[in-house]
């Protein structure tokens, strides 16, 4: 052999200490030793590759930041970056969770409050459509107009309708009858 001695490893303890005060080398070192387990440990909750890097930078900038209040009660940091691996994967869906309902709840809010320019168009159509209808009752006769306006307008039966004109029934219904031959013809006329 040639003459080198391994040097004795350093523990996680002693890295996690050194990084406590400071020293990014001995957190790289740790990170080193630990991503590829905490990296496995994150694929295998998730099922994504891409989920399990996000999250393991997470569980890696966690570890950082909370490198001078955690205290290895073992020498292997491992187990306390598998912890902070699961609480960082269960946040994420918790997080997703919410996501996912909020977008549901917004789409249910969406559908009930419907944009107010779709009011608006159906308003002026409606008011196209009325302006339409209107010009052909003016081209009935006033009798024809008075018994369509009551029974379709104002959504009258023709008993009622022959009451509020003081007519019998029958002639509602033939006035009715009349009105709509009027009215196709009248349609037919702007259609051609």
């Amino acid at each position: 052999m040639s003459g080198i001695r391994a040097l004795p490893a350093v523990s996680d303890r002693e890295l996690w200490d050194q990084a406590a005060e400071g020293d990014s080398e001995a957190f790289a070192q740790l990170y080193d030793r630990h991503a590829r387990a905490i990296y496995n440990f994150l694929h295998r909750r998730t099922g994504s590759w891409s989920d399990a890097e996000d999250l393991t930078s997470a569980v890696f900038l966690q570890a950082w930041r909370r490198r001078a209040d955690v205290v290895l009660d073992r020498d292997s940091a491992l187990p306390w970056l598998l912890r902070t691996a699961d609480y960082t994967v269960r946040n994420e869906w918790r997080t997703k969770l919410r996501y996912r309902r909020a977008l549901a709840a917004a789409h249910l809010l969406h559908s009930e409050v419907e944009d107010p320019a779709d009011g608006v168009a159906r308003r002026l159509d409606d008011d196209s459509r009325i302006r339409a209808v209107r010009a052909s009752l003016k081209r009935l006769p006033r009798q024809e107009r008075e018994i369509v306006e009551l029974c379709v307008w104002a959504g009258l039966d023709q008993a009622a309708a022959a009451v509020a004109l003081d007519v019998p029934i029958g002639t509602v219904k033939s006035r009715l009858s009349r009105a709509r031959k009027h009215l196709r013809e009248l349609n037919l006329e702007t259609e051609a």
